[in-house]
C-alpha cells in the first residue's frame, strides 16, 4: 500500500466483522511495528495480547466504567478529562454520570469491547522513559513519545493488511484495576488499549482541517505558513 494513502486512510475503526485475525498475521503487524521511534532506542513498550475471555471480561467491565465518565464528561459539555479543566467543568462532569449510564447501549464499542476480534493492551516501563517534561508546573505528555508511535504503527501495519483499529487511552483512568487483572509490576504503566480486526466498513480519506490552519512562521501568532 502507498504510504500516503495508508496515513490519510488510517482512520479509528470500533466494528469488525466476525472474520478472525489469526496470531501469524498478528505477529507480522507486531515484528513491523516494532521499528517504532522510542527514546534512547529504549523500546519501552510491552504487549499483553489478551485471548482468555474471563480477562477480556474484566478488561471491558474496568474499560466500560472508564466510558461513562466520558460520557458524563461530553454530556457536560466540557472536554473530556482535560488538563485545565475547573473544578466547575469536573463537578458538572460528575453530576451527569447517571445520564451516561442511562445512554449505554448493548451493542457499544465500549460495551462489546471484550467480543473484539483482537484485543491488545500497550504498556510501557515507566522507568526508561525519558519524561522530559517531568518537572515542569504543568501535565506531563512528553514520555509518550517513546510509546504512542509504537501504537501508531500497530495500525499502520494491520491497515496495510486489510484491517482496522483503534488505539484508545479510556481504560487508563481504572488503571489500578487494569494492573490487578494485568498482574503488572509497579513500573509499569497502560499507554493503551487497542482493538483490531477486519473492518465492517471500507476505509475512506479522513477530513483533517487544512496545513494552513494550525501552522504559523516564526512565532505563535506569526503569519501563516503556506505553499
Amino acid at each position: 500500500m502507498d504510504l500516503s494513502e495508508a496515513l490519510r486512510t488510517t482512520g479509528s475503526v470500533r466494528e469488525f466483522t466476525a472474520q478472525p485475525v489469526h496470531d501469524a498475521l498478528l505477529y507480522e503487524i507486531l515484528d513491523e511495528a516494532r521499528f517504532a521511534p522510542s527514546g534512547g532506542n529504549r523500546q519501552a513498550w510491552r504487549v499483553i495480547v489478551v485471548h482468555d475471555a474471563v480477562q477480556r471480561r474484566a478488561i471491558s467491565a474496568a474499560y466500560l466504567e472508564a466510558w461513562h465518565d466520558y460520557v458524563a464528561h461530553l454530556l457536560a459539555g466540557v472536554i473530556p478529562f482535560s488538563p485545565l479543566a475547573s473544578e466547575e467543568d469536573r463537578a458538572a462532569a460528575k453530576g451527569q454520570r447517571s445520564a451516561a449510564l442511562a445512554r449505554s447501549r448493548p451493542d457499544g464499542f465500549a460495551e462489546t469491547l471484550g467480543e473484539v476480534p483482537v484485543m491488545l493492551v500497550v504498556c510501557v516501563d515507566l522507568g526508561v522513559l525519558a519524561a522530559t517534561d517531568r518537572d515542569l508546573d504543568r501535565y506531563h505528555f512528553a514520555g509518550g513519545a517513546s510509546i504512542y508511535p509504537f501504537v501508531w504503527n500497530i495500525l499502520l501495519a494491520a491497515r496495510s493488511r486489510g484491517l482496522g483499529g483503534v488505539m484508545t487511552t479510556v481504560a487508563t483512568r481504572n488503571e489500578p484495576r487494569l494492573a490487578e487483572i494485568l498482574d503488572l509490576p509497579s513500573n509499569y504503566a497502560v499507554a493503551s488499549v487497542v482493538a483490531l480486526g477486519y473492518p465492517q466498513r471500507r476505509h475512506t480519506k479522513l477530513t483533517r482541517k487544512a496545513v494552513s490552519e494550525f501552522t504559523t512562521l516564526d512565532t505563535f501568532g506569526g503569519a501563516t505558513f503556506s505553499a
